[in-house]
């Protein structure tokens, strides 16, 4: 692994949010590249893990552009679901990546389970693995989380994904009403990144 800074990065992502999310947390003195510029399709997942998605997206853009490529997995753990959706959080969202559709279905399986539980906590974390994958081959994953519980109800519209459902521990708000400035401060993307973070 290059003892060297990196100074230009490829994101690996065709989900603007993460694309927003991860540029804000790297550097401004860094070159970025993503999808926005090369417009390359995303590879299937094919992992069972976050860690597996991660570096599989790291490694097939890095050999696509021939950069430093970094790429992120993540999704939501719902503990009275088994843990689900966890690495499928995007499929359950369909191929349009209706994060609408998406929380309607995990109130709709949250009730499958419990009829009452929006008097109850329902316990949840978002889970992220951050992979930076160099053209030579070498790489280096993180993985960051930040427990939480499920909202009764949609909340706020900020953010993306299931963040107007996901109230983290110690705060009132969803991460749907936060500020983002709070947010990248606090979840879970943020925590894997602190720890690749001396690579920049």
């Amino acid at each position: 692994m290059s003892k060297k800074k990196i100074k230009e990065i490829f994101i690996g992502s065709n989900n603007r949010g993460k694309l927003k999310e991860i540029g804000d947390l790297l550097p401004n003195n860094l070159n970025l590249y993503s999808n926005l510029d090369y417009k390359i399709p995303s590879p299937i997942e094919t992992g069972s893990s976050f860690y597996e998605n991660s570096l599989l997206k790291a490694k097939y853009f890095s050999k696509k552009t021939k950069k430093i490529c970094m790429s992120d997995d993540s999704g939501i753990e719902i503990d009275i679901l088994d843990k689900k959706p966890g690495v499928y959080s995007a499929d359950w969202a369909g191929k349009k990546r209706n994060f609408d559709l998406a929380i309607k279905k995990v109130y709709r399986e949250i009730s499958k389970k419990d009829k009452n539980w929006k008097k109850k906590r329902i316990t949840a974390r978002f889970i992220c693995v951050l992979t930076i994958f160099w053209p030579n081959g070498t790489f280096v994953s993180k993985t960051g989380m930040i427990e939480g519980r499920i909202s009764a109800s949609k909340k706020g519209k900020r953010g993306f994904g299931y963040d107007p459902i996901f109230i983290p521990n110690g705060k009132k708000l969803t991460f749907g009403e936060m500020k983002p400035e709070k947010k990248y401060r606090i979840d879970h993307r943020y925590n894997a990144f602190r720890k690749i973070k001396k690579f920049f």
